[in-house]
């Protein structure tokens, strides 16, 4: 009894001290850190509605002592408040009912000087939202006829069974002009080329070459905010017989054969094999000048397929296709124009366009995105670099690049958060990098010296990458010309491009447009 009489009382004694305690410190205060700290439930969309949708406002800064919300007069409904032009809530939810870009204001008065990122910056603190308020999504469009000459002609009827009459193997053009800035517009046409295009472009031309009356359908959509219209016209185009010459427009692959794309259909019965002859060659040896096989496409009956019967064909052949006078004539009775030796182009699916956000057309970004990387001497730094709709190869835009004399280049694109815009590769297949340029002035290098050349490099990687291509003597002047070459990633994952230009040797500045780069996966020959 005595043991556990003298640990109560040690217990008791140890009690009384720690309340003593907690009563001397009574007046202490834990310091709460002011800091700004304010979202929106759209912060990473940029702050981007449809008109009658939701935005929440979010003010989670803590050290507030009181804060003040103020909407745009007229413009907003402030849920579950009799008040829709201020708020002193943390949170607040709300719907913008007009079209345009609007400004939200928050005043704050925190106890102490605020930290706004790692500054202090007082205690009275303004921030201001803009947010843009979109119309909801309607398809409108206009168009013309494109003239023999290339010229703009009369004006399309877009109205239900307008049957706009055109002669087989014409174009036309067609424009988005409707509201509420769509992400994607998706064009869907009957028996044209293209049969469908799926693009942020708002301007698409278009060839009718099959005879008959089609329908157009055109959807605009964005993810976020999300809208989307669809328009629906049938009847719209009536193609009608031509005179014009049946000539081919390209030679390319399909599905392992040779494909010679013709202006406009054909009929089966007047194709002869005998009119036609093929040779495939590799690193200047022949592979083959024989076919098995020759048809008509079951589908678009404007193509002629060529079957080697069995031969491979690879991304690294040089194949060429001649046709001679003969029988072949189309569905309105034109014979079709001879040609000699037309160069195979094969189809490939650009990596950059379907599977990355790099401009590889430079139509959805701006100058400012295009920087000069760190880790790069000044020297590589002499340049200029603008996008511009002057000279294009496709679209509306491209680059115009002047290396200053004596001077280099390195280009990335970086994205609106600075970091530089990736695209993936896989060390197992082999690429095709390719470009279009326009070279406008070459200056005059010593033909002993280095020539200016351009290089696509990558990151985190860095390659030993070869002129692609190089601006000799030989390289076209004033007009668009396609480079590639073929190259293997030593690792599966995402990179970025660094694009190298060097213009060193020169003592005159290099001018040139660039356009449509390509990141194609392709099969080379054994």
């Amino acid at each position: 009894m005595k043991k556990i009489t003298f640990n109560i009382l040690k217990f008791s004694i140890l009690l009384i001290i720690i309340v003593s305690a907690c009563k001397k410190d009574d007046g202490l205060k834990l310091n709460e850190p002011s800091h700004r700290v304010v979202f929106t439930s759209e912060m990473d969309f940029e702050n981007k509605i449809e008109v009658h949708g939701e935005i929440s406002f979010g003010d989670v800064s803590p050290g507030v002592e009181s804060r003040t919300w103020t909407f745009p007069a007229g413009v907003v409904d402030i849920i579950d408040s009799d008040d829709d032009n201020t708020s002193t809530e943390a949170n607040v939810k709300t719907v913008f009912n007009q079209i345009g870009v609007f400004e939200v204001n928050l005043k704050q008065t925190f106890k102490e000087d605020a930290f706004v990122g790692n500054s202090q910056q007082g205690r009275n603190l303004d921030t201001n939202i803009i947010v843009t308020v979109l119309d909801s999504i309607t398809v409108q469009l206009e168009g013309n006829y494109i003239n023999p000459d290339g010229t703009i002609g009369a004006a399309l009827d877009f109205s239900n069974n307008a049957e706009n009459e055109i002669p087989a193997a014409r174009s036309v053009r067609l424009r988005w002009i409707g509201d509420g800035e769509p992400r994607i517009i998706s064009w869907d046409f009957e028996r044209a080329d293209p049969t469908t295009f799926v693009s942020m472009d708002s301007t698409i031309d278009v060839k009718y070459k099959f005879l008959g009356t089609f329908d157009l359908m055109v959807i605009g959509s964005r993810s976020r905010p999300f809208g989307v219209d669809t328009l629906f016209l049938e009847n719209f185009m009536k193609v009608v017989p031509s005179t014009d010459p049946v000539i081919v427009e390209e030679v390319t692959d399909q599905d392992g054969h040779i494909a010679v794309v013709f202006s406009r259909e054909l009929e089966a019965a007047t194709l002869e094999a005998t009119d036609f002859s093929i040779s495939v060659y590799n690193d200047g040896e022949l592979i083959t000048d024989n076919f098995t096989n020759i048809s008509l496409d079951p589908v678009d009956g404007n193509i002629v397929l060529i079957d080697l019967g069995g031969e491979t064909i690879y991304n690294d052949d040089s194949i060429s296709v001649s046709f001679t006078d003969g029988t072949l004539i189309s569905t309105d009775g034109v014979l079709a124009d001879p040609f000699s030796d037309g160069l195979l182009a094969f189809q490939k699916e650009n990596i950059l366009a379907t599977n990355s956000n790099f401009d590889y057309g430079f139509e959805t970004s701006s100058s400012s995105n295009w920087v000069f990387p760190t880790g790069w001497n000044a020297e590589w730094g002499l340049y200029t670099m603008n996008i511009t709709s002057d000279n294009v190869y496709e679209g509306n835009n491209s680059a115009y690049i002047e290396i200053e004399a004596n001077g280099n280049m390195v280009l990335q694109q970086n994205d609106l958060s600075d970091m530089p815009v990736q695209f993936p590769a896989n060390a197992t297949k082999t690429y095709e990098i390719g470009s279009w340029i326009y070279l406008e002035d070459i200056g005059s290098t010593d033909p002993a010296d280095l020539q200016p050349d351009l290089r696509f490099y990558w990151q985190p990687a860095f390659p030993n990458a070869l002129p692609n291509p190089e601006f000799n003597a030989d390289f076209p002047l004033n007009e668009w010309v396609y480079r590639s070459a073929f190259v293997n990633f030593d690792e599966t994952g995402n990179f970025h491009f660094q694009i190298r230009g060097f213009n060193q040797a020169n003592p005159e500045v290099l001018k040139f447009y660039l356009d449509n780069i390509t990141l194609a996966e392709v099969e080379l020959r054994p």
